[in-house]
C-alpha cells in the first residue's frame, strides 16, 4: 500500500557521515537516518574518505527507512542527491573508485594549480593574461590552496599517475552516488563548477571549454557530461534496488552539491535574501542575477540550481568543527561521545560574560579560504591570562566564529552592494539558540533561525525533486521553510563587541606572516 503522497527520498553525504531522508510537501521530513563515517587527514595536507563508505551509509539508511516507512517508501517517486563539494573520486570503467576519495579539505595539489595558473606578469600570484581568461570564461580560477577539484586531478596526475592514467571519470561526490543510483555517468552545471574548466559566461548554455582544459593538460574524456540539477539522470537500477529495499525504476534526478542545496533549503530563493550556514564549515551566501567575481576575497558569483540564476560562492574552512575540537580539549572522552556535547559547551559558555573577559579565540584551524584564502593560518587563543576561566575560554570559541562571520559579511554586502535586511541561519549550528542570539549580537543583523536547520541540505534536495515532478516552482519555496526564531540584535553588547572586532582583525594583519614562518 502507498500513501498518495509524492515522496522524494533524498540523501545527503557530508563531511560528518550520511543523512537521508522520506520527505513530503504536506508532511516535510517525514523521517530520517545518520549514519557516520570517518575522515582520514595525512600529514602532507590530504584529506580523504572511503566512497565505499558513503554507499554502505546510503544503503543502511534507505533499509532502514524503508522498513520503518513502509507505505512511504513505496510512494517514492524521485531520489535526489546532495553531498559534500569539491571532492574528487577517481573509477574505472566498471565504476570502482581506484582509491579513496580526496575531499574538500585536501591541499596536496597546491603546488600544481600554483603552475599551472602562474605567469611572468602576476596579479596575487597568477599570470594575468590565465586570469583574465579563467574569469572571463568560468567567473573565478583554481585557488592557490590546492582544494579544488581541479587541483586533486592534478595532485594526481604528478604524485600518483597510476591512479591518473587508470582512471575512466573523475566525479564529484554527487555524481558517484548518482552513479551508484542508476549506472549513468554525469555531472550538473553547479557541480563541476570548481573544476574551473567550463564556459559559464551563458547561465543557460554551460559547457566545458577546450582553451582552460589544455591549459590545465587535463583530459575532457576523464570527465563526466554535463545535465541540469532538475534533469532525470536515469532510474534505480536493479542491484541498487535490491540493496537499498525499494522499487526499481525510481527517476534519480542530477541533484545540487551541498553549498547549493542549503540556498534552496533555507527558503533563500529570491535575489539578496541572504543566509547563514554553520555546520562543518560555514558561509554566507544569496542568489544574484549577475556573474561577478572578486579575486583578492575568493568571492565569486557561480551556477546555481535555479535556471537563469547565480548565487554567491565563499566559504570558512571551520566553524562547528572549533566546538568538535574544544569539546575533545575540555571534556571527558565519555562526555564527547554523547549527543549532549554540545548542551554542555553551550551551558559553560553561556556563565561567562559577552566579550568573554576579552580572550579572542580565531578559527582557523585549518587555514582560511574567505575573505582571505591562506592555508598557512592556524587558530589560538589572544590575551589568556591567570583569571582566564574554562567558561570563557569556551565561550570566546563561540565569539570567535561569528567573528570570523562578520569579516565575511563586510565583503559580501560589497560583493552584492546591498546590506542584508536579515539572514536566515541554518546547518548544525544554526539549533543552538544561544549562537544564534551571538550571531545576531555580534554581525548587528535580525537573524531568522530556520526550524529544523540540520535538514537544510535534505530539504534543499526534497524542494529539487518536487521541482522536477512538477509539483511546485522555486517561487513557491518559501512558504514551505518555517521560521523558528528571530533574534533582533540587542545593543548592550555593541561596544565590547565592536572593540573585540577590531583587535580580530588585528590578530589576523599582525600575525599572518608568523603563522607563515611556522607553517612552511
Amino acid at each position: 500500500m502507498t500513501t498518495g503522497e509524492d515522496i522524494v527520498l533524498t540523501i545527503d553525504v557530508g563531511t560528518s557521515g550520511v543523512k537521508t531522508a522520506l520527505v513530503s510537501l504536506e508532511r516535510g521530513i517525514i523521517g530520517w537516518k545518520f549514519f557516520k563515517t570517518h575522515l582520514l587527514l595525512h600529514p602532507d595536507g590530504g584529506a580523504e574518505q572511503d566512497p565505499a563508505e558513503w554507499w554502505e551509509g546510503v544503503v543502511k539508511n534507505t533499509r532502514y527507512l524503508a522498513k520503518e516507512y513502509p507505505s512511504e517508501a513505496k510512494s517514492i517517486n524521485k531520489i535526489s542527491c546532495t553531498t559534500q563539494w569539491s571532492g574528487t573520486v577517481p573509477i574505472d570503467h566498471s565504476g570502482k573508485p581506484l582509491m579513496n576519495a580526496i575531499i574538500w579539505m585536501d591541499s596536496r595539489g597546491e603546488r600544481y594549480i600554483r603552475e599551472v595558473t602562474g605567469g611572468k606578469i602576476n596579479i596575487q600570484g597568477y599570470g594575468v593574461f590565465k586570469l583574465i581568461k579563467w574569469i572571463t570564461k568560468t567567473g573565478g580560477i583554481p585557488a592557490h590552496s590546492g582544494k579544488d577539484s581541479i587541483a586533486h586531478i592534478l595532485f594526481l596526475k604528478n604524485k600518483r599517475p597510476e591512479i591518473y592514467n587508470n582512471t575512466y571519470k573523475f566525479l564529484e561526490p554527487k555524481d558517484f552516488i548518482n552513479m551508484k543510483l542508476t549506472g549513468n555517468i554525469y555531472a550538473t552545471h553547479d557541480s563541476i563548477t570548481l573544476h574551473w574548466l567550463t564556459d559559464n559566461r551563458d547561465i543557460n548554455n554551460i559547457r566545458y571549454c577546450e582553451r582552460l582544459l589544455k591549459i590545465v593538460g587535463i583530459s575532457r574524456d576523464k570527465l563526466p557530461e554535463l545535465k541540469s540539477s532538475l534533469d532525470i539522470i536515469g532510474t534505480l537500477r536493479k542491484e541498487a534496488a535490491e540493496e537499498l529495499g525499494l522499487k526499481e525504476g525510481i527517476e534519480v534526478i542530477g541533484g545540487s552539491p551541498d553549498v547549493q542545496s542549503a540556498c534552496i533549503g533555507s527558503g533563500s530563493i529570491q535575489d539578496y535574501d541572504g543566509h547563514i550556514y554553520i555546520g562543518t564549515s560555514a558561509w554566507i551566501s544569496c542568489h544574484v542575477p549577475f556573474k561577478k567575481t572578486d579575486i583578492f576575497h575568493n568571492m565569486a558569483s557561480l551556477p546555481s540550481p535555479i535556471p537563469g540564476k547565480y548565487f554567491v560562492a565563499n566559504e570558512q574552512e571551520t566553524a562547528g568543527a572549533c566546538l568538535d575540537f574544544i569539546a575533545k580539549l575540555f571534556l571527558e572522552e565519555n562526555q564527547v561521545s554523547n549527543q549532549n556535547t554540545y548542551t554542555r559547551l553551550e551551558n559553560m559558555a553561556s556563565r561567562a560574560e559577552p566579550g568573554s573577559g576579552k580572550v579572542i579565540f580565531v578559527p582557523w584551524l585549518y587555514g582560511e579560504r574567505t575573505p582571505v584564502e591562506d592555508e598557512k593560518l592556524r587558530s589560538c587563543f589572544f590575551n589568556i591570562s591567570l583569571s582566564t576561566t574554562k567558561e570563557q575560554l569556551i565561550r570566546a570559541v563561540y565569539e570567535g566564529v561569528a567573528f570570523n562571520i562578520k569579516w565575511l559579511l563586510g565583503y559580501v554586502e560589497k560583493f552584492i552592494k546591498k546590506k542584508f535586511l536579515y539572514l536566515n541561519i541554518v546547518g548544525g549550528g544554526a539549533s543552538s539558540d544561544f549562537w544564534c542570539r551571538l550571531f545576531a549580537d555580534i554581525l548587528d543583523r535580525p537573524v531568522r533561525q530556520i526550524e529544523e536547520p540540520r535538514m537544510v541540505n535534505l530539504r534543499g534536495a526534497a524542494f529539487l525533486g518536487f521541482i522536477a515532478k512538477g509539483k511546485i516552482n522555486f517561487e513557491d519555496i518559501p512558504k514551505y521553510v518555517r521560521i523558528k526564531n528571530i533574534f533582533e540584535p540587542e545593543k548592550k553588547s555593541k561596544n565590547i563587541y565592536g572593540e573585540i572586532f577590531s583587535e580580530f582583525l588585528n590578530i589576523y594583519r599582525k600575525n599572518r606572516n608568523i603563522f607563515h614562518r611556522l607553517n612552511r
